[in-house]
């Protein structure tokens, strides 16, 4: 359904409001913050026209973007302009690989007294890239054991995903630069530890792909850990137990937005909290109430024009908006689930090129240093709440029902888009799929673990890789367990049969009486949509069973 009104005031989302969490964390009541954001000044942005209320009218010549002068009157550059290695005057490229490893080196020199502040490669790429990553903290150093003991929540910002998305990546440098010596972003530092990954995807960069060297799309690999560029990421949150995740993207001002709707992209940034099945409700209250909300206030002062996240359906005939997918394989979704508050912010350029990308890098800066002030504000609140959930979760394991499979949400919302062939602002009233309410379509008892087979080396891996406990069996034993069988004609469902299952010696047990269990469960349930056992990392349903009851076998220390 497309309605189409005259434009009034902006939309406040329902889903904003304030839900405070329990009071067993001592927790005040969210308050408004104003983000206070390096070297800016923001021009007013020019009125719109005022809108008719009319259908959008196909057009058969849309030029290339932008269109024409109306849409540029509605994006001008900030005031005060960024100044990184990729934004310089008459600049063709944007930042480099070896301008970025240079620029972070730089700022390990300049840390201010009581601050340590280290470049350092988490990683390298197919083609041999290094993925750099800048750590600054108020410790005695860098390192995961001194961070992870210093009683401050770490945030992790994650930029360049994907090499068409170049705003993330100069975004995180102008960042990267407000850490060092007199920067206004080095006083956070009291309260949290930051680290800056300015672009995950070195060898995207260069040809400015969506993809990783084998055609991999980076942002949905962090549960099968496919690539190197998504296992360094997984390493360096493992060893840094970040408590907050932000991704910065970029979306298309065109695309098939714009083929379906004759109109361009009104917004500046769309925001999108993590969402998928099984995550701890308070992790998503975090993401919303701390990370959104303040981003949102910040984007509304500096009169940055913000929404949820949406996409149009990929079918040609159908008009309905979606928000992000629920599945765990984003970098998001897979740190809600070890428990981390996580949040994608993405800026509208993807398919821009150089055009308005100061406005665009500003957009990104504006929203991550508002969740930047705002988890240190909630420093305290953040550090009871990773420590409530991860217990929480664990005290789960053999009790009630996790979800296997869930929707998102159909619903009605309003949007605002400028039409292509005149610049008008319009509004239109969409079908949309919201994420922010899940629906479970399919569920079932949570098992105590999951068994595998030792021919199961590289899901062990990958499991090691985020994080998770896995146990090797000593000694020959049984589990009670639930086996998988192929799924009836008339299903997509594996049936499951109960019984004793013999445990030899090298097989692995994976308890879900730990912190990331919910993780474990994205990934070991045959079912789920990135399943293990589906994408055959787990090749045979015989190298898996669900142990449906504590097991009294003996096991080996777990391998490091």
């Amino acid at each position: 359904m497309l309605k189409l009104t005259t434009v009034g005031s902006a939309v406040l989302l329902t889903a904003c409001a304030n839900v405070q969490l329990p009071p067993w964390a001592g927790m005040p009541s969210q308050s408004q913050v104003k983000a206070n954001t390096p070297n800016t000044h923001i021009a007013p942005t020019p009125s719109a026209p005022a809108a008719i209320s009319q259908p959008i009218a196909p057009s058969s010549q849309l030029a290339a973007l932008p269109y024409n002068p109306a849409i540029e009157s509605h994006f001008p550059d900030p005031t005060t302009l960024y100044a990184t290695p990729g934004l310089g005057a008459n600049r063709q490229l944007f930042s480099t690989q070896a301008e970025i490893t240079a620029s972070l080196q730089s700022l390990s020199s300049k840390a201010s007294s009581g601050y340590q502040i280290t470049a350092t490669s988490i990683g390298t790429s197919q083609r041999g890239l290094p993925i750099q990553a800048l750590i600054a903290t108020q410790s005695e150093s860098t390192q995961a054991k001194a961070i992870n003991n210093n009683g401050k929540p770490t945030v992790l910002l994650v930029g360049g995903q994907r090499g068409d998305e170049p705003a993330s990546t100069e975004a995180l440098l102008v960042l990267a630069s407000e850490l060092g010596q007199s920067g206004l972003l080095a006083p956070m530092l009291q309260q949290i530890n930051i680290i800056i990954v300015p672009r995950a995807n070195p060898d995207a960069a260069d040809t400015a792909s969506p993809l990783t060297a084998d055609g991999t799309d980076l942002t949905h690999d962090h549960l099968l850990l496919s690539t190197p560029e998504a296992q360094a990421l997984a390493r360096l949150t493992r060893n840094y137990r970040p408590a907050a995740v932000i991704d910065l993207q970029e979306f298309a001002a065109g695309g098939a937005f714009l083929q379906k709707f004759q109109a361009v992209q009104f917004y500046d940034v769309l925001l999108q909290p993590a969402a998928t099945a099984n995550t701890h409700e308070f992790i998503n209250k975090a993401s919303r109430e701390w990370l959104s909300q303040p981003m949102r206030s910040a984007l509304k002062q500096a009169e940055l024009s913000n929404e949820w996240f949406f996409k149009p359906s990929n079918h040609q005939g159908d008009k309905a908006i979606s928000m992000a997918s629920l599945d765990a394989d984003t970098l998001i979704n897979a740190n809600s689930l070890k428990n981390a508050a996580s949040l994608m912010i993405a800026s509208r350029g993807s398919d821009l090129g150089r055009m308005h990308i100061q406005r665009r890098v500003h957009s990104l800066v504006i929203a991550a240093t508002a969740a930047l002030r705002a988890t240190a504000e909630k420093s305290k609140n953040l550090k009871q709440v990773e420590s409530f959930v991860s217990r929480d979760v664990a005290a789960l394991a053999c009790r009630n029902t996790l979800t296997v499979r869930a929707a998102l949400t159909p619903e009605q919302h309003t949007i605002r888009m400028l039409q292509a062939d005149s610049g008008q602002e319009i509004e239109a009233r969409v079908d949309w799929n919201s994420s922010l309410n899940i629906k479970a379509e399919q569920t079932r008892p949570r098992p105590c673990g999951y068994w595998l087979s030792a021919s199961s080396g590289r899901t062990v891996d990958r499991l090691r890789l985020q994080g998770v406990q896995v146990m090797q069996i000593a000694e020959p034993g049984q589990m009670l367990a639930d086996s998988y069988n192929p799924p009836r004609s008339d299903s997509n469902t594996p049936v499951l049969t109960r019984g004793s299952i013999d445990t030899p010696t090298g097989s692995y047990y994976i308890t879900l009486n730990q912190a990331k269990a919910h993780l474990v469960t994205a990934a070991l349930e045959p079912d789920t949509p990135f399943s293990y056992l589906s994408k055959s990392l787990i090749t045979s349903p015989a190298d898996i069973g669900r142990v449906v009851a504590a097991p009294s076998v003996i096991f080996e220390e777990e391998m490091e």
